[in-house]
């Protein structure tokens, strides 16, 4: 397993081994020791799986609020995805910047989102499903957003009429993010 830093810290880019033949494929979708020895101690205790049927579909940017923040490791089984975070850590070098990268069915990456990032995603083809880990579960009092398109962040989507859920139409933008990082 190949485990990257990216030019945000604490944003890692992970690439399993692929052990492929004629019957198709083998990999490990996530090694704890693999991500000890990068200094990556998480303790995942829920995944979740999403299908979007339509390209276009945009989720996002959610994050949740100290003390439940949680952390996701994300992939793509089905599909592809343009995948965002964005550092909404007050006090970080690169506080609102964000990095986009593209996992799919096909390379297999996974993207390591830490506490104190919004993460979104935008669906490049029909019936993508993603999976991801977290290590905190799922809190409605604790939950927020952050509008896809807040023209600060000025995030390069490869959409431009994205189809949302009525939630995340609502986020309001980063300037009036309610963030406790």
């Amino acid at each position: 397993m190949k485990i990257t830093p990216l030019k945000i810290d604490g944003l890692y880019l992970v690439e399993p081994v692929v052990h492929q033949d004629s019957r198709g494929f083998f990999l490990e979708s996530y090694n704890e020791d693999a991500f000890l020895e990068h200094g990556l101690d998480y303790r995942f205790v829920q995944d979740n799986h999403s299908l979007s049927c339509e390209a276009g579909v945009t989720r996002g940017l959610h994050y949740q609020l100290n003390p439940k923040a949680q952390t996701k490791l994300v992939r793509v089984t089905a599909g592809a995805i343009y995948d965002v975070a964005v550092d909404i850590r007050k006090d970080s070098e690169t506080f609102g910047q964000w990095i986009g990268v593209i996992l799919s069915e096909e390379n297999k990456r996974q993207l390591l989102v830490p506490k104190g990032f919004a993460h979104g995603f935008c669906t490049l083809i029909t019936n993508t499903q993603v999976m991801y880990k977290v290590d905190n579960y799922y809190s409605p009092e604790h939950d927020r957003g952050i509008i896809w398109n807040d023209k600060d962040l000025n995030i390069d989507w490869p959409v431009s009429n994205p189809i949302l859920s009525e939630k995340d139409k609502n986020h309001p933008e980063f300037r009036n993010s309610e963030i406790n990082f």
